[in-house]
């Protein structure tokens, strides 16, 4: 009975215990109910294996399903007693208050996340809707702006009348003047199925720009062409392209403008994105791009153009171009990837002499050389332009212009300062005439003097003769000119020549004295010579060996030569006449200034038509046979 009586006080004792503890373990999963949900702390049971003992009525085992749970533990199996679920469920607890803590944290970082795509999303309607908005309607422009708007207007209401230069223009192919046979060989590379760059040289004035514009206007209709249309006609001056190594301001072949410097996009320099813009070789795509004064281009620039004749596109480059950015615009990627097509013929014209152009770039283009203007060509230029500024001519006033210039485009210029000069003169506009007096007006005020002056003369003369020199596609005649005398002792005497003459032609002096020496016998150093260039000029080249022979041999022999004769070539000390460059140009400035008779080189025969100008044209392989040509016929050698 005692241990009886014992056992039921002890059980009577106990009981309130468990009872709390079953409490505090229905507190604990209530706890999680909360937090998680029912049907989450069911699956999560099942996950980790605890679903019999989630369900028993054991609390023990309840308090091992709460462990494996809190924990995410699977492998924990031991049913804790009594005595340690008290200090369980504090450290489940203390568990579960770091989740609530976590939690509560996670949401106020979710909300601030969600606040902030909220607010960063409006925003970027609010700037879309402002886009759009000014795309459909502008905003209002500032009081300064308005001003200066009605006065950039109100400047686009003044017109004066269009410039003389434009009016006078060639409007087609056939008032190009002197210049027919350059045109018809343009007409046909430009023409063909298959278009060839090209290269236009010559003089300034010519025609070379309004050539080719109309080429291509004239090409546009041939069949066989590949011009559109409207095909465009790209025009640009060699002397205002510059290469900019940064490629930051290349209107030639195009730029590119990263993000850092200025003049690129907002929207694109805010997101770090470079922007290529496509230069004139694109602009020209299809048609024609032509370079006035190519041979001023940079270098660097022609190597360049080079690759893009080659590659029929412009590349781009940029240190900011990322291709793995989706935020690149596909015109920007399309740039960069494949670049600009730039299909073009290219037609490059120069006044300067072949060598300051690319070897290689002109290796790619067909070379059509344009013809000096003669005193003929310019007056036809100067009466069309009358006909076209309905003024009459007083006689001989195209042909005093004619003497004043070799250009069409400054014929063209004392033309029309003549016609302004008339103008104010005269009470009818009607019936206006140009005189003598206007264009010699001009010419003082405008401080020209004659550019032909005629030098030849039906009179022998002893040690002068006509060479011929060429400068900027433009010929001219050089007079040479020799006097000897007798040394004070012989072979003592000494040659004197201009030092601004050139060593080149230096060399050319003692060339001819060989050959002197070789037809007549006669040493040069038993005289005392001076050979003199009238002017001053140098003597670039080997060209006027033949003309300083035969000047020397007159000197010392006392024969006369021709004066409506000149003469180029080369003189080597077997005494053969060389070929030489220039002929075609140095037959013009022969004809301009009076010269009848043209000898060159037998070599250079092909070089120009047989009656280019008039002139007769004679072709020698020796000193003896220019001498022949040369010497007056009734002064034999001595």
């Amino acid at each position: 009975m005692i241990f009886a009586s014992k056992d039921n006080t002890n059980s009577a004792a106990v009981q309130p215990l468990l009872n709390h503890l079953e409490k505090d373990v229905d507190a604990v999963y209530n706890i999680l109910v909360d937090i998680i949900g029912s049907e989450k702390l069911v699956l999560k049971a099942g996950k980790l294996d605890a679903i019999k003992l989630l369900q028993s009525k054991n609390h023990n085992e309840r308090v091992l399903a709460l462990q494996k749970i809190v924990y995410e533990d699977p492998t924990l199996d031991a049913i804790p007693s009594d005595k340690e679920i008290p200090s369980i469920l504090t450290s489940i607890t203390e568990r579960i208050a770091d989740i609530i803590a976590r939690r509560n944290m996670e949401e106020k970082i979710e909300k601030r996340i969600t606040e902030k795509i909220e607010e960063n999303h409006q925003d970027y309607v609010e700037d879309i809707r402002m886009q759009i908005l000014k795309e459909e309607q502008p905003e209002e422009d500032s009081p300064q702006e308005k001003s200066r708007l009605e006065k950039l207007e109100k400047l686009e209401k003044i017109n004066l009348t269009q410039s003389v230069m434009e009016l006078l223009r060639p409007q087609a192919l056939d008032e190009i003047i002197g210049q027919e046979r350059a045109v018809h060989a343009l007409k046909a590379k430009l023409s063909s199925p298959y278009p060839q760059h090209l290269i236009l040289y010559g003089p300034p004035g010519v025609g070379k720009t309004t050539a080719a514009r109309l080429v291509l206007n004239a090409a546009c209709q041939e069949k066989h062409s590949p011009f559109k249309k409207d095909a465009p006609f790209i025009e640009t001056d060699g002397t205002t392209l510059r290469w900019d190594p940064r490629d930051m301001t290349n209107p030639l072949m195009g730029s590119v403008h990263d993000p850092i410097y200025q003049g690129a996009r907002r929207d694109l320099a805010e997101s770090g994105i470079p922007e290529p813009k496509p230069g004139l070789v694109t602009d020209a795509h299809g048609g024609i791009l032509f370079i006035d004064e190519i041979g001023e281009m940079d270098e660097m620039l022609q190597n360049k153009l080079l690759k893009v004749l080659e590659d029929k596109r412009a590349y781009f480059e940029s240190a900011y171009y990322d291709p793995s950015d989706p935020a690149v615009p596909k015109y920007v990627r399309k740039l960069f990837d494949e670049g600009a097509p730039a299909d073009f013929v290219l037609i490059g014209a120069t006044t300067r002499d072949a060598m300051h152009i690319n070897p290689a770039l002109r290796s790619r283009c067909a070379e059509i050389y344009f013809e000096p203007l003669t005193p003929k060509h310019i007056e036809t230029i100067v009466k069309n332009a009358a006909k076209k500024l309905n003024v009459n001519l007083a006689d001989n006033v195209s042909q005093v212009i004619s003497k004043y210039t070799i250009e069409g485009r400054k014929a063209i210029n004392i033309l029309a300062d003549a016609y302004s000069l008339a103008l104010q003169k005269s009470s009818d506009d009607s019936n206006l005439t140009i005189t003598l007096a206007d264009i010699y007006e001009v010419a003082q005020v405008s401080r020209l003097s004659p550019f032909i002056i005629k030098k030849s003369s039906d009179i022998p003369q002893t040690g002068k003769i006509f060479g011929l020199g060429v400068a900027g596609f433009i010929g001219s005649v050089i007079e040479i000119e020799a006097i000897a005398f007798a040394a004070s002792k012989k072979g003592h005497g000494t040659v004197r020549f201009n030092d601004t003459a050139g060593s080149m032609a230096k060399d050319s002096v003692f060339n001819a004295a060989a050959v002197v020496r070789k037809i007549t016998g006669k040493d040069i150093h038993d005289y005392d010579i001076h050979i003199n260039v009238i002017g001053g000029g140098n003597i670039d080249g080997p060209s006027a060996g033949t003309a300083i022979m035969t000047a020397l041999l007159s000197a010392i022999t006392g024969e006369k030569i021709r004066q409506d004769t000149a003469v180029t070539g080369e003189i080597s000390i077997q005494g053969n006449v060389r070929p030489v460059g220039g002929v075609f140009e140095k037959a013009y400035g022969a004809r301009q200034a009076g010269i009848l008779r043209l000898i060159i080189p037998k070599e250079n025969e092909k070089d120009i038509p047989k009656d280019l100008l008039g002139l007769k044209i004679f072709t020698i392989e020796t000193a003896e046979e220019a001498l022949q040509q040369l010497l007056v016929k009734d002064s034999p050698i001595q």
